[in-house]
Formats: C-alpha cells, structure tokens, sequence
C-alpha cells in the first residue's frame, strides 16, 4: 500500500491505531495478488487512510490536508508540466511568490520533493500529504491527458509502486546509506545528533569525530524512528533514554550496532557503536604490543589462576584486548565464562552471560552463579563495586583465572581503586597477578609516511624526556588512503606486574606512588615511554603519543 508498510506498520502499532492481535489476523487474512496486511486493515476499518497518512506526516514533520480539486488555479499547471508531475506522482496546489506547495499521496515519496527542488532551480518545493483520490482528482483536472497514467501509479489507493523494493523508500534508502558509508569509512560511532536548525551527522573515525554532509532537517524525526524500529525500541517514547541493539550483514561481514537514546531540547540523540566481529580475529601482535611486553602479557594470561586487569578510560580498546586474550586462550581443554553490560560480540565456544538489572542479575548475583559452574577462566566486563571485587578476588584464591578491566589512568593506580571499593589489602596483594594500563593512539598511514626532524617546539613539549627522541620521526601527510595521515589505531602500554616486594607493599597500605616506583625499578615501561618507542618506530606521531598521556605520569 505504501513503499515501505511494514514501517507503517510499526508506526501504526506504537502510536496504538492497531494491536498485535489486529495485526495477525490481517496477516492471514491476505488473498493472493498485491494486497498487503495495511490493505486488509484499511479495506475491514481497522484503521481509515487518514489514519495512515495522519501517522507519517507527523513523523516525517509534514501536513496532512484535504484538497479541493475545483478549488485548484489551473494556470498553476503551467508551473510544474504533466510529465514532471507523472514522474514524481505529485500534483502543485498553490504558488505563493517563490514557493510552490505540491500535494502527494505515497507518504514516503519525499524524495520526489528533492528531486523538483532540484530541477524547479529559483523554486522552493514544499510537500504536503493528501488522500489519494484527492489527488487523482486533482491529477485529472490539471492534466487530464496523463489520468490513465496516473492511475496506474495510484491504483493501490495511496499512490505506492507495488513493484518498488521497500529499501527504495527514501528514509529508508537514507538510513541504509548512512549506515553503508560509516562501515566503509571504517567508522566505530555514528553520531545523529539534532541541532536547532541542522540535523548533524558524525562519524567517529580513529578516534576523532569527522562530520558528514547533514539530510534535510524535516526529515530527522522520520530518520530517527527509522533507527529505533530496526534496534526493536519503542519509536514513541521520546522522554527518557534507550537502548537497543541492530545486527546486519555488510560485504559478508557480520555486524552489531550498539544503539543509544537521550532526549535532546531540539530532538532525540542517537549513537549507534559499531561492533566488528572481524576484530575477534585480532591477535596481541595486532593490538600494538612490543615484542617484550607481547611475551610477558602472554605469559601473564596463560596463569593457572589469580587477576589480570586491564585499566584505561572509556574507549581505550579496554574490552577489544579482553576479547583477544579469550581468544588466545580458548581451547576445549578450559571452560570460559564472562559476564558482560552488554555481551559486545558473540565467541564461538565461550559462555557468554548478559547482566539484567531489571531482575536482578547484576555482576556480583551473576558472578556468583557462575562460579558454580566450574570454569577455569572467568572475564567479569567490569568491576564496578566492592561486592563484585570481592568475589573476583576470592575466585582468584580458589583456582581461578579472572580478568577484568577498571576505570583507572595508570596501571599501579589499579591497587588503588580497589582498596577505595573496600577491598582488603590482604586480598588485592594474595589475588592481583598483574594490571595493564593502555591508551589508543592513531597508526600512521604507511602509504604517505615521511621522515622529519623533530623541532625546537617538539622538543620542548617533551620536556624530561627530550632526551629519548630519536633523530628522525615520522609523520603522515594525509592520501586517499587514510583520513588526515592516520589510518587506524593501536595500543600503548604499561603493564604493573606483582612480585612479593609489591605484595608487601599492596599488605603495607603503600601508595600507588611507591607502587609505581617499585615498578619501575623493575623494568615497567610507562604509558608515555612505550609510546616514545612507538614513535622512534614510526608506528605514531609525537602528538598522539602526548595527547594519548597528557596528564599521565612519566
């Protein structure tokens, strides 16, 4: 009936026009030929057209109105010819000075509008949606030699081409192609984000946000139900945040897209993370290690029992290492179990368990179920609270592998925060085998890479550390083959190993400043060292390693 019904459908359902029930018995109530489910309901007067098209017009931000066929000027026929007005299947209604106001019937043929937009130059086209026999009316008295025509085009009541593909609908084409492009700009975020007169689109490209031409404003809110029906979240509820999950298939590749919801002044913000499950592949070598941190990272997770944690801000490839250390790890011999807020990527041969809050399964509840299943490696998504450390760090003393990750800007500092969640001491310094900190900091791309000698400014950014610049850097001076002369991401380090001097220490209360000065002596490299070495190897710029540890200490 339109060129898209099963979103009509959807809008239908959650604005309360039809229930569930109304929508199965239409379902099996289609005869053969063309006729759809939103056919069988208008045609039993479950709902009427002017429900349906009352429906999209407010989503796409657009009247619906009755027009008056006699009451029409035929000279405005000279402002838009018959065969335009065939093509796009719309019919002009009024000219007011520069803006010429065309009436359809097919709610999602707005693209039609764009298209006049365009070949109508010097004229601003304004749509308005009418009941279909209304504009065949119209159709007939402007242009009465194409009326068979427009017939054809109309004969489903509401002005859709039943031969149409569904993703020909322009919104949905939109969306579709949003997404599209995001992937092959190897994006991890979309951002939609409404403004007061822009409806922004970004992508998070390597970190850093890149934006992208904006669609026409009138069309955000019909864009955003779009993105909320294919995430399976109520498209009517636009008060209070949401979340939901979409999973497609791109180029053989299957993605998940993360998606979340906050109300906005000027509309509903989305972002939808993109989750690669290619990245599962990803082993230590690919995340950015140096051979010596490889090989002792290595050994620390092949540890027959204790916690390795992993600590950093939010979007520092924290979960992305987790997952590649399962990976390395997971053999039929051991039974692996996580317990994830979300599950991010679904691990062949890994038992996966989602946390929900709404009955009561949180870390701490599900960790305690799961440890009487009797695996030997456990991944807690992370520690949030004194109860879940507590359990991690006991499961660690009974002969378990466990690893986790923490909000923390340095490694030693991980110490720290768990005996700020109340963990004893003793338990931290009996159960931690070892905390990795690391930042993420954009790869230079190979294809355009230069040498160059650092400057006097280089130099003094550096300040203490000068000394360890090597003579020649390297920077990328940008190709179509990456974005500004960085393309992808990897790892800087810094890995706090516990030896029985830094359990004494942990025992002792000892401040993470000690901690770290004992790390030191022992050979850890810190955040901003390992990432000096990154840039002596021309992997990334002095400015990604300085911004990546701005703060941090040496």
């Amino acid at each position: 009936m339109t060129s898209n019904d099963e979103y009509v459908l959807q809008l239908l359902r959650e604005q309360g026009y039809v229930t569930d029930e109304q929508l199965d018995v239409a379902s099996k109530s289609m005869r053969e030929g063309n006729e759809t489910t939103l056919d069988v309901l208008v045609a039993s007067a479950v709902v009427s057209e002017d429900d349906v098209l009352g429906v999209i017009a407010e989503q796409f931000g657009i009247k619906y109105v009755s027009i008056d066929p006699s009451a029409i000027d035929p000279e405005i026929s000279k402002t838009l010819d018959a065969d335009l007005a065939h093509k796009y299947g719309v019919v002009p209604v009024m000219r007011d000075s520069d803006t010429l106001t065309v009436a359809l019937s097919d709610p999602m043929g707005f693209d039609a509008v764009d298209s006049l937009r365009y070949v109508l130059h010097g004229l601003d086209v304004q749509a308005v949606l009418a009941p279909a026999a209304e504009v065949k009316a119209a159709m007939d008295k402007l242009y009465p030699s194409g009326a068979d025509e427009v017939v054809a085009r109309s004969d489903d009541g509401f002005g859709g081409d039943e031969s149409a593909d569904g993703d020909d609908a322009p919104v949905i084409r939109l969306c579709s192609l949003l997404l599209s492009n995001a992937i092959k700009m190897k994006a991890s975020d979309i951002h939609l984000e409404p403004m007061e007169k822009e409806f922004r689109v970004r992508y998070r490209i390597d970190g850093a946000l890149r934006k992208m031409d904006s669609p026409p404003k009138r069309l955000q809110g019909a864009i955003l139900s779009r993105i909320k029906i294919m995430s399976k979240i109520k498209i009517s509820e636009k008060r209070i945040p949401q979340d939901g999950r979409i999973q497609i298939n791109v180029g053989g590749r299957d993605l998940d897209l993360r998606v979340s919801t906050v109300p906005t002044n000027h509309g509903e913000s989305i972002v939808m993370r993109i989750l690669d499950k290619s990245n599962l592949a990803l082993g230590l070598p690919q995340l950015g290690f140096l051979s010596d941190d490889q090989n002792k990272f290595e050994r620390l997770i092949r540890l027959s029992d204790g916690v390795v944690l992993v600590t950093g801000p939010t979007g520092s490839g924290k979960t992305t290492t987790l997952y590649a250390c399962l990976g390395q790890i997971n053999t039929p011999d051991k039974k692996l179990i996580t317990v994830e807020d979300p599950v991010e990527y679904q691990m062949s041969g890994v038992n996966q368990v989602q946390v929900n809050r709404d009955v009561g399964l949180d870390f701490s509840a599900a960790l305690r179920s799961i440890l009487r299943q009797a695996p030997n490696i456990v991944m807690i998504g992370e520690i949030r609270d004194s109860e879940t450390a507590d359990i991690a760090m006991e499961a660690a003393l009974t002969g378990h592998l466990v690893f986790s990750t923490l909000h923390t800007n340095d490694a030693p500092s991980a110490v720290t925060r768990l005996t700020d969640m109340g963990v004893k001491p003793f338990l931290v310094a009996s159960a931690l085998r070892a905390a990795m900190a690391q930042r993420l900091v954009r790869a230079i791309c190979t294809n355009c890479k230069e040498e160059y000698v650092p400057t006097e400014r280089d130099l003094k950014m550096l300040g203490s550390i000068a000394k360890t610049v090597p003579d020649h850097m390297y920077v990328g001076k940008g190709c179509a083959k990456c974005n500004g002369g960085y393309k992808g991401r990897k790892g800087i380090f810094e890995i706090f190993e516990v030896d029985d001097t830094i359990q004494r220490l942990i025992f002792d209360h000892a401040p993470s400043s000690v901690l770290r000065e004992r790390a030191r002596e022992m050979g850890m490299r810190t955040l901003r060292e390992d990432g000096m070495l990154k840039v002596a190897s021309g992997m990334t710029s002095l400015r990604e390693v300085l911004q990546a540890t701005m703060g941090d200490a040496d």
